[in-house]
């Protein structure tokens, strides 16, 4: 059987060939793949700015400093998994139920191969389709979801789907089980002093970031770790939740927030997890020129293919487990 890893950067230098992701082999191929990195070009579910069309082609150009061993993990991604780079899935420009539509097709496609996909956005609206074609395939999941926001208003604009309602419609779909789901790092400014409660009144545990500062973020990670237990979890990361020091070029960024060093820390920590998808999303290049928020959503997509192969290292019986 084929085993998909990147390009040997001693023979090729790492500024060569096509941008796919980490330099691994841009194919199709899922009968032969482990996990896949995917982008989703769309940015229409934006409410102030635009440009994360452009997040998956910066990630990816960002993602040729990344080396397959993780010292941190002690882990050699590529002994354990076979990872392609599957280009990007369809969308339409202006159009937000149609570009669901075929990101949901496209994802459900691989989520049946039994391949996890790790979706490079893309604002976070797109994460609706993402959850429509996990469950599809495998059942409602818990969430463990890191943002300056919870994305759990009803509407914006008097709009349903938008990258400020995404997980409230997941939950009303049935889509996630929000008794094993959790969001963390919730800070900046709200509308009303009841915003965050919607979350909870959808069943999710929260977690904001002045809790996390008085707790600590081993504790944090603890209760993430507590409220997902043994399900299949879906990974959302938000890269405003990193302080916009660190992270400057996304669509909505809050100050306050975290460092790219915690960002690390909060992924690793949910090690031996069953992470069956997860997204990095909202990165706008154009308002990050030195491209650090790039890196940074690169590093996380790294450390959340590390938990993938963790998982895989630990547990090799689960190879195959979900081909449909």
């Amino acid at each position: 059987m084929p085993r998909y890893r990147p390009a040997d950067s001693f023979e090729t230098p790492r500024f060569s060939g096509v941008r796919t992701f980490m330099r691994l082999p841009h194919v199709r191929d899922l009968d032969n793949a482990d996990a896949a990195i995917v982008g989703a070009p769309f940015d229409t579910g934006s409410s102030f700015r635009v440009g994360a069309r452009f997040g998956p082609e910066a990630i990816r150009s960002a993602s040729h400093l990344l080396r397959p061993y993780n010292p941190s993990q002690d882990v050699s991604l590529f002994d354990h998994l076979s990872v392609i780079d599957y280009g990007d899935v369809f969308v339409v420009p202006g159009f937000i139920e149609e570009s669901y539509e075929k990101i949901q097709e496209g994802l459900e496609t691989i989520h049946r191969a039994g391949v996890v996909p790790i979706v490079l956005g893309g604002d976070h609206s797109i994460a609706l389709p993402e959850l429509r074609a996990a469950a599809a395939a495998r059942g409602p999941l818990a969430l463990a979801h890191f943002d300056a926001h919870a994305d759990t208003w009803d509407a914006y604009f008097g709009k349903k789907h938008n990258h400020g309602t995404v997980f409230r419609r997941a939950v009303e779909e049935g889509l996630l089980k929000p008794e094993r789901s959790i969001q963390v790092g919730m800070r900046g400014p709200l509308y009303e002093a009841g915003d965050l409660r919607a979350s909870l009144e959808l069943g999710f545990e929260l977690i904001t970031t002045d809790e996390v500062r008085e707790t600590g973020v081993k504790e944090t990670v603890a209760r993430v770790r507590e409220r997902v237990g043994e399900e299949k979890v879906y990974v959302s990361f938000d890269v405003d939740f990193v302080d916009p020091a660190f992270a400057p070029g996304t669509g909505t960024p809050e100050v306050g927030g975290f460092t790219s060093r915690e960002a690390q820390e909060f992924l690793r920590g949910l090690a031996g997890l069953e992470v069956v998808g997860a997204d990095v999303v909202e990165v706008y290049p154009a308002y990050d020129p030195a491209g650090v928020t790039a890196v940074l959503a690169a590093n996380a997509a790294y450390e959340i293919l590390t938990l993938v192969a963790l998982y895989r290292k630990r547990n090799p019986a689960s190879r195959g487990l979900f081909r449909w």
